[in-house]
């Protein structure tokens, strides 16, 4: 087993029984279409599989802490938990960048593309361990790198609510509510990718990318504040 990946189970305090489960969790189907003679199969399933027991736990999680909560708040502080950005920042803290088996295309890109890339590599390792060890020890996992930080990662996100912000703004400036756009999703049905356009009036302000629309809406509307100097 690649030494590197022996200390990544070393770093989370895991022994996987079936080693070539967790080197799957790492595999980009980029790199299959340039190794053809390369023995595993990409992350699609594992990802798959990862982030239902994701939103699982983390669904089960807000709602035995915070038993007063209405569902539409505990939908917004789950996806503040289990969006993109969130699970791409926790594999850069745990070294999966350096681990990604990629194409010589895709290891070039450090944008937004590679940090989709991570966040689903992320979910791949948490279907990994599901497999390997059981509900138990994906819950553990998920527990100790995302969900003991619940409370911080969810105050950030809304702060970071940069849709509500334009909103207001926009109302402000022009009295007007701004309009979204989809322009198009690609994908398959558990990975798509959306653009939406953001719209005051009849002018297009700024477009957003995100592995959902609500994503996508906030990456436009962040956009558009810093283009119009809000």
């Amino acid at each position: 087993m690649n030494k590197s990946l022996s200390e990544f189970e070393k770093n989370i305090g895991l022994d996987f029984a079936d080693k070539k489960l967790l080197k799957q969790a790492f595999v980009h189907r980029s790199y299959l279409n340039e190794h053809r003679g390369f023995v595993f199969d990409h992350n699609e399933r594992l990802e798959f599989l990862g982030d239902a027991v994701l939103e699982l736990a983390t669904t089960d999680f807000l709602f035995k802490k915070y038993p007063n909560k209405p569902e539409g708040e505990l939908t917004s502080y789950r996806a503040a938990l289990v969006n993109a950005n969130t699970c791409s920042a926790l594999a850069l803290e745990l070294g999966v960048n350096e681990l990604l088996f990629l194409s010589k295309g895709e290891a070039k890109d450090t944008g937004r593309a590679r940090q989709i890339i991570l966040a689903n590599t992320f979910e791949a390792i948490i279907g990994a361990i599901y497999l390997d060890r059981g509900y138990e020890a994906a819950f553990n996992f998920i527990q100790k790198y995302l969900l003991d930080r619940a409370e911080e990662i969810i105050k950030k996100t809304i702060v970071e609510d940069y849709k509500s912000y334009f909103q207001k703004k926009a109302q402000e400036v022009y009295g007007i509510t701004p309009s979204y756009q989809l322009l198009k999703e690609i994908g398959p049905d558990h990975n798509k990718v959306f653009t939406i356009a953001l719209f005051i009036g009849e002018e297009q302000v700024a477009v957003g990318e995100g592995l959902s629309k609500q994503e996508a809406e906030q990456e436009a509307a962040k956009s558009g504040l810093a283009k119009k100097g809000w």
